[in-house]
């Protein structure tokens, strides 16, 4: 394939896997570059320079390939900036940059051989991000796992927005998770995709409990919720008592400070390393209801190819 996404990044395919906190390490990574994507560890959960650049070399053992960094600003108020110097040190191919304003991570990457991505949930902060010297632009929609964009914006609408207002490639998130997804993407406009939850559930996410598998294999689309809403981070999680316990006190009016010890990454590990659906939660988006597996990445990615080249003879046919 070739669109601006293989040729910016210098993948196969134009398929990113999302940062995904306390998942995306070096395993998963490799796997996604090995298969031709764009594989990513995420800074934020390794927390020290030294773990993170340990865990950028595992990386290069295991791939040859592009890869990336991902940095989750918003979580660590400047925190990532050591591990900013470590990437930059260690001279990885790509970094992604997702929930907050990515200004300062541009300013330091002035110079850099670096390639950028920024996730966005709108039009404006596309548009903001090309003007910091974005590559590309990742654009989720609601249905996507994780953190999301305030207004409700689904990504059949999005794509088409967010590809209409920038000059530079869009990516689209959420709510894809197969072949037609893929194909789907493109016909909105999109240079390529990125995924989350698919990518959970797959072998190489090593450090996913099975619980944590299971819940994404056997749910449907409607077996998500949306936490955080009332404290204007939204985020989807798989449902469950839990994440019903938190929906509660956010209508019961509690603040991000009441809620912040059921929130916190201790909580969200609770159940997506250990397995205690009790104890935590798990995010995951609708994607859910259209996955039905737990294949090696390399099968994800034949299977994906074969169904989009499905989907682009049917195309042929129809028209």
């Amino acid at each position: 394939m070739k669109t601006r996404v293989t040729e910016i990044f210098g993948i196969k395919y134009p398929i990113v896997q999302g940062g995904l906190a306390y998942l995306a390490y070096a395993d998963l990574a490799a796997a996604v570059s090995n298969a031709g994507g764009l594989g990513q560890i995420t800074a934020a959960t390794l927390r020290t320079p030294e773990k993170l650049r340990e865990e950028i070399r595992k990386v290069r053992k295991l791939t040859d390939r592009p890869f990336g960094v991902n940095f989750a600003i918003a979580r660590h108020d400047g925190q990532y900036k050591e591990l900013l110097e470590v990437a930059i040190e260690e001279k990885v191919p790509a970094i992604s940059i997702t929930g907050a304003n990515p200004q300062p991570v541009f300013e330091r990457l002035k110079g850099e051989d670096i390639r950028t991505l920024v996730l966005v949930a709108g039009v404006r902060q596309a548009v903001k991000a090309e003007e910091l010297g974005a590559d590309a632009v990742m654009a989720v929609g609601q249905e996507g796992g994780g953190h999301l964009g305030r207004d409700d914006i689904g990504t059949m609408v999005l794509i088409p927005r967010v590809v209409d207002s920038v000059s530079i490639p869009v990516l689209a998130s959420g709510g894809i998770g197969d072949g037609r997804g893929f194909l789907a993407a493109l016909a909105l406009g999109a240079e390529g995709i990125e995924m989350g939850t698919r990518f959970i559930a797959t072998q190489e996410c090593v450090h996913a409990s099975e619980a944590y598998k299971e819940s994404i294999v056997h749910s449907n689309e409607t077996d998500t919720v949306i936490i955080k809403k009332t404290i204007g981070a939204p985020g989807r999680v798989l449902k469950s008592d839990f994440a019903d316990q938190i929906i509660q006190r956010e209508k019961e009016g509690a603040t991000y400070e009441d809620l912040k010890d059921l929130l916190s990454g201790q909580t969200n590990c609770k159940f997506i390393y250990e397995g205690k659906k009790s104890e935590g939660f798990g995010w995951a988006g609708q994607v859910i209801g259209l996955i039905n597996d737990v294949p090696t990445v390399q099968e994800l990615f034949d299977d994906i190819m074969l169904t989009a080249e499905n989907g682009r003879n049917r195309f042929n046919e129809i028209f």
